[in-house]
């Protein structure tokens, strides 16, 4: 089971929406809080992402050619040609929807810069323990080789979308989809072993990673510190202790937690009946599934997906 496609999956509400973006110099555009995650690629040129609250998202952040910026919880920030440029706020700009995605064209005469800029509609209400861990801002520039992946993709992309030919239409969101685990994988992978901590630390474990492959890949079976102990070839005590401190919760609290994530999807994705949605994420009847159900969510699973139908 790969546990990151898995988690992200569980929050996804939508498909990703995005805008392709043209500055000249001097330009500057504000871009309000979103409900998920943002991110901007800078596809040509340079310029500065400017945080709305520099105490708490830090100082300005110089980017390049095949730089990616993840913004983990989607909140407001500045995208300038220099930090100083009074900036325009992105609903008054008029966006031409003759390309795959949309182009929005801001600014004077000046340098050029083409960013792709969007976001990802991701359920902050109920974030996975491994998104919630992530730094609130992410950077990763690709040039000199670095995050290869990533780069192929940010190229494709930027490709697709200078010079856009039969099947761009389809090819385009597919990439942007894509991008989202090719910024989290070249993260995790880019943590030192020896420096790594939390999810990251986790998903390397020689303990801890089998105890979480085996809750992903069967969520419906009777679990228990013990038989995960033995797959960690731990103590119980011991692996109780080193999952929790790495993931953030207790074993049968993340059991439970990803059991009930699983149940919400099957809800919202599939026709199958609640006994059948109760079978496959470990409650032994109906009754037992919905009383965790209603206790986890606040609701009972039939208008739960009837609510997730009507959305």
């Amino acid at each position: 089971m790969d546990i990151l496609t898995e988690a992200l999956a569980s929050m996804r509400t939508a498909h990703p929406a995005s805008v392709r973006t043209e500055g000249r110099a001097p330009w500057a555009l504000r871009l309000p809080p979103v409900a998920g995650a943002g991110f901007h690629v800078v596809l040509y040129g340079t310029c500065w992402l400017v945080p709305a609250d520099p105490a708490a998202g830090g100082g300005p952040v110089p980017l390049s050619p095949g730089d990616v910026i993840f913004l983990r919880d989607g909140r407001g920030h500045v995208l300038a040609d220099t930090p100083d440029t009074p900036p325009v706020d992105a609903e008054a700009c008029r966006i031409d929807h003759g390309s795959p995605i949309g182009t929005l064209t801001i600014g004077g005469d000046g340098a050029r810069t083409s960013l792709l800029c969007g976001n990802y509609h991701l359920d902050q209400g109920r974030p996975h323990p491994m998104v919630r861990q992530l730094p609130a801002v992410i950077h990763l520039p690709t040039r000199h080789g670095r995050h290869p992946e990533l780069a192929a993709a940010v190229q494709l992309l930027g490709t697709e979308l200078e010079n856009p030919r039969i099947g761009s239409s389809g090819i385009v969101p597919a990439l942007i989809d894509s991008l989202l685990l090719y910024v989290l994988r070249a993260w995790f992978e880019d943590q030192p072993p020896a420096a790594a901590a939390g999810w990251a630390a986790a998903l390397r474990d020689s303990a801890v990673a089998p105890a979480l492959n085996a809750i992903h890949d069967a969520p419906a079976t009777a679990w228990t510190v013990e038989s995960l102990a033995d797959r960690a070839g731990l103590s119980r005590a011991a692996f109780a202790r080193r999952f929790t401190s790495m993931v953030g919760e207790p074993p049968m609290a993340y059991l439970t937690r990803w059991r009930m994530t699983t149940a919400a999807r099957l809800l919202r994705e599939s026709e199958a009946p609640l006994t059948a949605v109760a079978a496959q994420t470990g409650y032994g009847s109906e009754y037992a599934f919905a009383k965790a159900f209603k206790r986890e969510f606040g609701q009972a699973p039939g208008g739960f997906r009837r609510e997730a139908r009507a959305a």
